[in-house]
């Protein structure tokens, strides 16, 4: 029996390991700071209430992974999705309309003057694609922008998109701050030690809070049932997958043989009629030779017509 190998460092994208490491606010700070990639520098932030109540029981509430709010006003939600989300765009706009709405007062809208903060959403995405992709983008960085000029038209709501599936640098390959987060997010569980591009203060602290060693007991088996309950999703995952491409294949195969059978009736269909022809022809008394002409049939297959 093989003896249990503990990992050197978690794995950042399991529900515990999420919340430990963004759960920090010097980490959050630093990697909002990454991912805006110098458009904005956040000095502060506080995180804010995940739940929010919906104005009716039909509407329900809407649970958040994690939402901060920075020293200047700005809303920000980060999502982690480890499985493919049904409308995962709609969603998302859904989630940001819903923190925008939510700061709009109950009363005098007028003095109000729909003074919205912006906000942001952030979702790293593990294990899956982007609907509508093209398998090879690894960084989404949205907002409402003109069609035509690309100009943007308001910056104050955003959605960045991690598809960490599409990123495939190796450490040597790597080029920025950027795609040091995306290495570390997507290999941090399986590295032995700190990378040697990742020596900074900024990296450091992530890898300090990621140590597996410095985790209590508790801390421990709360992780291991995270870290199980993402391998059996992404097992359920690859199974539907495995199923979804067996149907494709079935279906190709059926519409071959669909194609094929369609080509043997007319096939089928053509010959009984260049018999039918040829018959007539030769009760008119037509050279065998000009009838296998005209039909395409043999001399011997006229020959055999009675």
């Amino acid at each position: 029996m093989l003896a249990h190998v503990e990992p050197v460092f978690i794995d950042p994208t399991t529900d515990e390991g999420f919340k430990r490491l963004f759960g920090d606010k010097v980490n959050l700070i630093n990697f909002l700071n990454i991912i805006f990639r110098c458009r904005k520098t956040i000095t502060d932030l506080t995180y804010r209430d995940t739940e929010r109540i919906g104005a009716t029981e039909e509407i329900g509430k809407v649970i958040f992974d994690l939402v901060v709010q920075t020293s200047t006003g700005e809303e920000i939600i980060i999502e982690m999705q480890t499985s493919t989300q049904t409308n995962l765009k709609q969603r998302m706009l859904y989630y940001a309309s819903k923190v925008i709405s939510d700061t709009a007062p109950k009363g005098n809208r007028k003095a109000w003057g729909y003074a919205i903060p912006a906000v942001y959403t952030i979702v790293l995405m593990d294990g899956f694609h982007m609907p509508g992709g093209d398998h090879k983008t690894y960084f989404h960085d949205t907002c409402l922008c003109h069609r035509d000029s690309g100009e943007i038209f308001y910056e104050g709501f955003g959605f960045i998109y991690l598809e960490l599936i599409n990123f495939v640098k190796s450490e040597a390959e790597v080029e920025d701050e950027l795609d040091k987060v995306f290495f570390m997010l997507k290999n941090m569980s399986t590295l032995k030690t700190l990378p040697r591009i990742m020596n900074s203060e900024v990296f450091q602290r992530f890898f300090q809070l990621a140590s597996y060693a410095k985790l209590t007991k508790e801390e421990r088996t709360m992780y291991d049932i995270s870290l199980k309950r993402k391998w059996d999703a992404e097992a359920v995952r690859m199974y539907q997958e495995g199923l979804e491409e067996q149907l494709k294949e079935a279906k190709r195969e059926a519409k071959k043989a669909s194609i094929t059978a369609k080509a043997e009736g007319i096939a089928e269909g053509e010959y009984k009629k260049a018999i039918e022809t040829a018959l007539k022809l030769k009760e008119m008394g037509l050279p065998i030779e000009q009838i296998a002409k005209g039909t395409g049939l043999s001399i011997e297959e006229i020959d055999k017509l009675k």
